[in-house]
């Protein structure tokens, strides 16, 4: 088969990276044929600290996820997240340009770039521009007015920037590892498309993607996505825990914490278990209560979940979050945190597992995969007008990803 006829996802992650291949078939869902997750080395809190590992890591994602779907590939949608996101809404106004009055895309693009025109600092650049709603001289809540009749075109539109080192980083991480970045993607944007439905979005919904080195945030309503946010902690930081209060290595601490942690004192099974806990440089193992690592947990969890219920609280939609919170990420399959977190948030919170694909189901069906499977779904979705960024008569590829205009109209 040709190679377009298939979609890729990577999700470069704090503590894994995940590259997902999808034969794509117009009129049925994206067929999961290959799969590829290894260890991430060389990034803190979504950013690349250190190149040469993170392209190794990628490397090595890439390369398992082909030899499972038997191809090759060379172009990748990529997942991008870090505490250095930044987001707002923002707002244009222009006249209708037409003779008849007629709203054209043209008109569209305009009030678009006009809600976009705000000062940015030097250092950072827009990632998406995400057309929440359009008003028609005073009719209000539109989603698409191209065709509609009208002498004044307004829209509000939510900006996502980021910093553009720590994007380029990213770029040429992946474009060494031998593959081409086909476009950029927020990571919670992307977790959307594969854990929650058209009616939670229509209703009021808040997906809180639990990562390891941050807690993306990211809420939606009537249909468009009204804020994003992230959260500088994640499942890393309970693991750091563990490792320094109980004087154990990192690798030993992750395994307790998958093991025995429960972020809710009310799952523990027994307070007086215990669990042999192995030394450090050469110290002999010890035995320690299984409610002393509870005592770990549970703080950092909460700090986590309350940080979060902050976030969500400085927005406007915040009472209108109907259908309550979709958590997902690695961190939210720690035993306790749906019970955590449902006390912290006074709503309801479910476990957002991915959904919309067929292949390998068993496989991917895990909420560490909602951010891989929701890039392939994003691109399979917009794949005819995400504009192609590999022409050797246009600008760099980096520039075109950071300055092409999301077009997503419901």
């Amino acid at each position: 088969m040709a190679s377009n006829e298939y979609i890729t996802g990577l999700d470069i992650g704090t503590t894994k990276i995940s590259a997902i291949i999808a034969e794509i078939e117009d009129g049925t869902m994206p067929k999961i044929v290959g799969v590829g997750t290894v260890p991430s080395h060389g990034l803190r809190k979504g950013v690349v600290v250190n190149l040469e590992k993170t392209v190794e890591s990628i490397e090595a994602a890439v390369l398992k996820a082909e030899k499972m779907a038997g191809v090759n590939i060379n172009q990748v949608y990529v997942g991008i997240a870090g505490d250095h996101i930044r987001s707002y809404n923002g707002r244009g106004v222009v006249a209708v340009a037409g003779d008849d009055n007629e709203i054209t895309e043209d008109d569209i693009r305009r009030a678009i770039d006009a809600a976009k025109a705000v000062v940015i600092p030097i250092d950072r650049e827009i990632i998406h521009v995400i057309p929440q709603e359009f008003t028609v001289d005073e009719q209000k809540g539109i989603r698409d007015p191209l065709g509609m009749s009208g002498v004044r075109l307004e829209t509000e539109v939510h900006i996502v920037t980021g910093a553009i080192t720590s994007a380029q980083n990213i770029y040429r991480s992946v474009a060494r590892a031998g593959v081409q970045v086909k476009d950029l993607v927020l990571e919670p944007l992307a977790s959307s498309y594969s854990v929650l439905s058209e009616d939670e979005k229509e209703l009021g919904v808040v997906v809180v993607d639990m990562g390891g080195g941050t807690t993306d945030i990211a809420m939606f309503f009537e249909g468009c996505i009204r804020k994003t946010c992230v959260v500088a902690l994640g499942g890393d930081n309970v693991t750091n825990d563990i490792a320094h209060c109980l004087r154990t290595p990192i690798e030993q601490a992750e395994m307790i914490k998958i093991q025995h942690g429960v972020a809710h004192y009310s799952l523990m099974d027994n307070k007086d278990d215990t669990i042999e806990i192995a030394g450090i440089g050469g110290r002999p193992p010890r035995r320690v209560a299984i409610e002393l690592l509870t005592d770990i947990v549970q703080p950092r969890m909460e700090e986590i979940l309350r940080l979060t219920l902050t976030e969500i609280k400085k927005s406007e939609y915040s009472n209108l979050m109907t259908t309550g919170v979709v958590l997902t990420g690695g961190a939210s399959l720690l035993r306790g945190t749906i019970e955590l977190a449902e006390e912290i948030f006074d709503m309801p919170v479910k476990l957002g597992i991915p959904q919309g694909f067929t292949g390998l189901i068993d496989l991917v069906k895990n909420p560490i995969y909602a951010t891989g499977i929701g890039l392939v779904i994003y691109a399979n979705r917009n794949r005819y007008e995400l504009e192609g960024i590999l022409n050797s008569d246009d600008p760099g590829p980096f520039e075109l990803i950071l300055n092409r205009m999301k077009r997503w109209f419901s």
